[in-house]
């Protein structure tokens, strides 16, 4: 097998390169760079600079690898940008995945892995989310994630394509600095960077239904979400043409952001009251993963808790930022 991995570059892609070629997989690597790091891949994974709307560049990929997988992480993922500039998003998120599939079924590829989100499930009021609890996505980001889960679906079934969708939950940690998140919109790094700073972690609303009154969420590290994907693109092998799946990737159990932020402080050495700020429009109470259908299929559960989660994080961006280490 040859797989291609469209974001390989990126924070999650590169952990997915990384867990494929040590397992013994093939891997090509097609990344814009408008986020990605072309640094994070090691020095045996081809990178391939472009965009999964360039349909000659696919064509020419596809074939000159001999590529028979593909595993698609390459999209937009900021919520607020995504309301802000919803047109892009589509542009990009799905028009970008419409000409990928494209290309995949004319090179006669049979095995395709979407990157989805748990965003897809929008605010529901369940205890523990499963595949089949209604999808209600309540920003643009998410509306592309699940059209963009139809459209895999359905191309699958179109052209004989086994096809699998692996709805994330909130994603955290690092197998090593050089493979970290460098951006700030996620929360871990978010914290990171307010104690950089010498402020407190902010947390949004805190009369929430809860026990604490924070939002409550399913957090699983960067390096057992990869080994998701590895499993999943290997199992995608014993499947049937055109047969898909649908899976949520988490950890089954909810930590609160007020929990989160006392742990962020034991692990920095910097505690603090977090300064609670206004509701966020759209955060839900609790959002937490059934992971009973991962553990079902591939007889996998993931293996890292939040600590090692937190204390990955922070070894890599003290190395980023020198200065958090020497406060």
């Amino acid at each position: 097998m040859t797989w291609l991995i469209t974001g390989g570059a990126g924070y999650i892609g590169a952990h997915v390169a990384r867990a494929m070629t040590g397992a013994g997989e093939r891997v090509v690597v097609l990344d814009d760079l408008s986020t990605g790091i072309a640094e994070r891949l090691g020095p045996d994974v081809p990178l391939v600079r472009g965009s999964t709307a360039d349909r000659g560049l696919l064509d020419r990929v596809l074939a000159e690898h001999g590529v028979t997988g593909v595993v698609h992480l390459a999209a937009k993922k900021q919520v607020g940008e995504s309301v802000e500039d919803p047109l892009l998003y589509y542009r990009e998120n799905i028009g970008g995945l419409t000409v990928l599939l494209e290309a995949v079924a004319a090179a006669g590829v049979r095995r395709f892995l979407f990157s989805s989100s748990a965003a897809v499930y929008g605010v529901p009021d369940v205890e523990h989310i499963t595949e089949d609890t209604p999808c209600a996505p309540i920003n643009p980001y998410g509306e592309t994630k699940l059209a963009g889960e139809w459209l895999v679906r359905a191309a699958g079934r179109a052209h004989g394509v086994s096809t699998a969708c692996l709805r994330y939950f909130n994603v955290a940690g690092a197998s090593e600095p050089r493979l970290s998140d460098t951006g700030t919109s996620n929360v871990v790094p978010m914290f990171f960077e307010r104690l950089t700073r010498g402020e407190a972690p902010r947390v949004f609303g805190t009369d929430y239904p809860t026990p604490d009154g924070t939002c409550v969420r399913d957090y699983v590290h960067v390096d057992d979400l990869a080994d998701a994907h590895l499993v999943v693109a290997r199992g995608l092998l014993a499947r049937e043409p055109g047969e898909d799946l649908t899976l949520n990737v988490g950890r089954g159990e909810g930590v609160s952001v007020r929990e989160l932020a006392a742990l962020v402080g034991e692990v920095t050495g910097r505690p603090a009251e977090p300064l609670a700020g206004p509701r966020r429009p759209g955060d839900a109470a609790r959002a937490v993963a059934s992971v009973e259908r991962m553990t079902r299929e591939f007889d996998w559960t993931a293996r890292l808790g939040v600590r090692e989660m937190v204390e990955s994080a922070w070894a890599a961006w003290c190395l980023r930022h020198p200065q958090a280490r020497a406060m």
